[in-house]
């Protein structure tokens, strides 16, 4: 059993091994005040979803995705890409995190070489990971605004490739854990912490119907920066479209439907096809700045950057990452989760959604309020990114002040998590 504890006045996390870990998160600013110095985020876009290998961007490159919510983000607001004083891209799958990608997408942008850019890849929370980056900069006063973005395609980059790594590995238990499939370590929470597949298959109904709600009522052509781009049918027939709507979104799921799906990652699991995120291709972008630069630019301010947090946990059962890193955020920001109106948990594997909001008491009804990637898909650098637009976007639809987190767990064992702040119209 896990549980959280001070250490040294440090939130810190203890697991049954008796080993803690030290959060060493950094204050953002305090909750309902106004500051020059505050980190505001101004506008935020990104692309449609598309189902990896068989979706509308199964033959688009990652930097054509990336470059769209680039150019978009700063065309709706009338910013000049010379203003930035840095662009950060996370990415998981491409070579060296896509810094090669990441630049080219940059040019692509029309953005001068003047700018610079970098990548980053904390894994899942890498879109996340880079508005981190591009918020510290801003503390730090190295820039007044930047461009934190997330981008990825699992069509044409694959998963499961290690890399080079020590044999020794296989003898330190924690350093083998880091390389079991997400898959098990799903089924590990589930059967660790007591999640039935009666409660992941209803969680995975609830996002999906969600999802097609908000998709119905056009609520996320707010967010979708239309990319027209090239397809190629499966008899070679080449299509050009606009894509501006997440495809795998099934809007005729049943839950009898989702209870006929068989274990995907071992006999007699409870981890299915319908119950996991799906692999996908996406990008998005969040323009950021310091409150007083964005207020001389005339800028809006969409919200504001309240608190941030990184934690680790146990590699097998990493999904548990958002019930501690969500607190640690909290903490920072002086904020319970009472107070919270919206939370963006990524869905990666119902089982682990479900215990995160289990533990924390969430009310469902506070739970991805729009779908989560159980509908949407989990394009895995882009998520974090994505998921700071959506929230948002939702935060300002509510017409009024209002607090939301985005939080997401990482493959290795690990957890992140923000607080944001909507100040009201």
């Amino acid at each position: 059993m896990h549980r959280l504890k001070i250490i040294s006045g440090h939130l810190s996390t203890s697991g049954s091994s008796g080993c803690t870990r030290d959060l060493g998160a950094t204050e953002c600013g305090s909750a309902g005040s106004s500051s020059p110095e505050d980190v505001v985020v101004v506008h935020g876009r990104r692309t449609a979803i598309g189902k990896a290998k068989r979706g509308a961007f199964k033959d688009t490159t990652p930097d054509e995705l990336l470059s769209a919510v680039m150019t978009a983000v700063l065309a709706d607001v009338g910013l000049s890409p010379d203003k930035l004083g840095d662009v950060c891209v996370g990415n998981v799958l491409q070579p060296g995190a896509g810094a090669l990608m990441a630049r080219v997408a940059h040019f692509l942008s029309g953005f001068p070489e003047t700018v610079p850019t970098y990548t980053v890849n904390r894994l899942c929370s890498s879109g996340l990971q880079a508005v981190f980056n591009i918020a510290g900069a801003i503390r730090s006063r190295s820039i007044d605004l930047g461009l934190a973005c997330g981008v990825e395609s699992m069509s044409l980059r694959e998963t499961g490739v290690p890399g080079d790594l020590s044999s020794r590995l296989m003898d330190v238990d924690k350093a083998r854990d880091c390389i079991i499939p997400m898959g098990i370590t799903s089924e590990n929470v589930a059967e660790r912490f007591g999640v039935s597949r009666e409660k992941q298959d209803a969680f995975a109904l609830s996002s999906q119907q969600k999802a097609a709600r908000a998709q119905s009522a056009r609520l996320f052509q707010q967010e979708i920066v239309p990319v027209t781009t090239r397809c190629v049918d499966d008899q070679g027939n080449e299509r050009v479209a606009a894509v501006s709507e997440d495809d795998g979104i099934r809007a005729g799921t049943t839950l009898a439907g989702l209870s006929k799906l068989r274990p995907a990652f071992k006999p007699g699991g409870s981890t299915t096809a319908g119950n996991s995120s799906q692999v996908s291709d996406g990008a998005a972008a969040v323009l950021i700045g310091r409150r007083s630069a964005v207020e001389v630019l005339g800028l809006p301010v969409m919200g504001v950057l309240r608190a941030s947090a990184v934690v680790g946990v146990p590699p097998d059962v990493m999904g548990i990452g958002p019930a501690f890193a969500i607190p640690a955020a909290l903490k920072q920001a002086g904020l319970t989760v009472a107070d919270i109106d919206v939370f963006e948990i990524n869905e990666a594997f119902a089982s682990q959604a479900v215990y995160c909001v289990e533990k924390l008491g969430i009310p469902l009804e506070k739970v991805n309020p729009n779908g989560g990637a159980i509908a949407l898909g989990h394009p895995l650098g882009c998520t974090g990114a994505r998921q700071v637009v959506t929230l948002l976007n939702e935060l300002r639809r509510r017409g009024r002040r209002a607090y939301g987190v985005v939080s997401m767990c990482i493959g290795t064992g690990m957890g992140a998590a923000a607080v944001f702040e909507y100040p009201g119209p």
